[in-house]
């Protein structure tokens, strides 16, 4: 494998929200271009703007407005925009959402082009990004839209990996969704993901049910019974290490988790309130399944605390080091299955 720098692009976020904060908090970490060339798509003034507001005088960066000025050693922030944008701290306003988009497609666009490796993602208003452009519940679907593949939500930290087989979709919804094929395609894709994207040799996988108990046999919703546990035992038959359906509340209140490499939940809720209950700040949003890796922190704009310097960064940092760590596992599971040793029987000799 190559010891060349990965290269880390950055889309801002929302330019009135927390982004920014965490984004050059993390910047500045000491050594933080020792292990990345990180490329913030942002533009000049935005950047100084932020980084007087939060006293962050010793942030230093590298404007490019061409890859031919980018510099491996600096941080490289390209110049997406040269106007001056009024700047609300703590305000969803329609030229938030804009300038939100307009980082996040030259990173996209970068991305696809091959000028950075990877892609992480301030955090956006859902709302106030919504335009022509951009018709999509959230940063998910927007890329599995752009970078192609199918995109799967998962949540990771060091101790609970969590993915879910419906994503931004209306609770009124959620049902209607599930299906039998639906399930075992996501377990699938979270199986595959575990083996190439974090190197678990045999992921052992638990699946919850959607209603609760999980359904008690068919007593309060016959989902559980009839469309998710066909599809556990057909993984199963596979030999993979898939168990379920369990009861959700159940599952977590025991503390189960522990016991399973990854969870997949049936919608998001259901999966994420777990998760960020026990591992918020330190949890990052993997979104599995694309062809380029692309990560976030696993919070919001946090407009309440914008501007006040009171933004955790520790969770965009580990977005940092998570997309670094499953491009090199792609790469790595790549390199070891290009060329398998061929099976064959060995007969006794007489």
């Amino acid at each position: 494998m190559s010891d060349e720098k990965i290269k880390v692009g950055i889309s801002q976020g929302d330019i009135n929200g927390i982004g920014l904060e965490v984004i050059l908090k993390t910047l500045m970490e000491p050594g933080i271009t020792e292990i990345c060339t990180p490329v913030l798509f942002s533009s000049q003034k935005t950047v100084s703007y932020h980084r007087k507001a939060l006293n962050l005088d010793e942030f230093n960066f590298n404007p490019i407005r061409d890859f031919s000025q980018f510099n491996n050693k600096k941080v490289n922030v390209f110049v997406c925009y040269e106007e001056e944008v009024n700047i609300e701290i703590g305000k969803s306003t329609e030229l938030s959402g804009k300038y939100a988009l307009n980082s996040l497609e030259k990173a996209t666009q970068a991305l696809l082009n091959n000028q950075v490796d990877v892609l992480v993602t301030g955090p956006i208003h859902k709302h106030n990004i919504q335009s022509a452009e951009f018709n999509f519940p959230g940063h998910t679907e927007y890329l599995g839209a752009k970078l192609g593949g199918e995109p799967l939500m998962l949540l990771c930290s060091d101790d609970l990996k969590v993915a879910v087989v419906t994503g931004h979709v209306p609770l009124k919804d959620v049902a209607s969704k599930i299906s039998s094929d639906k399930v075992y395609q996501k377990i699938n894709q979270l199986y595959k993901s575990l083996k190439e994207d974090f190197g678990i040799r045999k992921p052992k996988i638990a699946v919850l049910g959607l209603n609760p108990h999980a359904g008690d046999n068919g007593v309060i919703g016959v989902e559980d019974k009839e469309l998710i546990a066909p599809a556990v035992q057909k993984a199963l038959d596979e030999n993979k290490l898939v168990y379920g359906p369990y009861s959700a509340d159940g599952f977590f209140g025991k503390g189960l988790q522990s016991q399973f490499d990854a969870v997949l939940a049936m919608y998001h809720d259901q999966g994420l309130i777990p998760f960020k209950t026990l591992a918020f700040n330190s949890g990052v949003n993997f979104t599995a399944g694309l062809n380029y890796v692309r990560t976030s922190p696993d919070h919001g704009t946090g407009y309440d605390i914008a501007g006040k310097n009171l933004a955790d960064e520790s969770s965009f940092k580990k977005a940092i080091y998570t997309a670094i760590d499953i491009f090199k596992n792609r790469k790595l599971y790549l390199e070891i299955n290009a060329n398998p040793l061929q099976h064959t029987t060995i007969k006794k000799e007489r």
